[in-house]
């Protein structure tokens, strides 16, 4: 009888452990989540969302990018011998 009393509290001490440990990461991942969005709203309220900064920065190097890869396509067309 003794036995089984030792496994039943051993049983809910770890139990009370995974409980706690589970509370403790989920109120941290909620802290986090909670000053991810409070950045981000402080971002939109300053007029700098990074969605339309990426965009217009980005703009002319799309553009480049694009010149480059057709210069490489008329480059390699040029060296496998094909007349363009």
């Amino acid at each position: 009888m003794a036995a089984i009393t030792s496994d039943i509290s051993i049983n809910l001490i770890t139990a009370a452990i995974a409980l706690s440990a589970l509370t403790i990461i989920s109120l941290v991942a909620l802290r986090g989540w909670r000053d991810w969005i409070q950045l981000k709203r402080e971002e939109l309220a300053a007029g700098r969302a990074p969605a339309q900064e990426a965009s217009t920065q980005h703009a002319g190097s799309r553009i480049e990018i694009a010149d480059l890869k057709e210069r490489l396509r008329k480059l390699e067309a040029i060296a496998a011998g094909v007349d363009l």
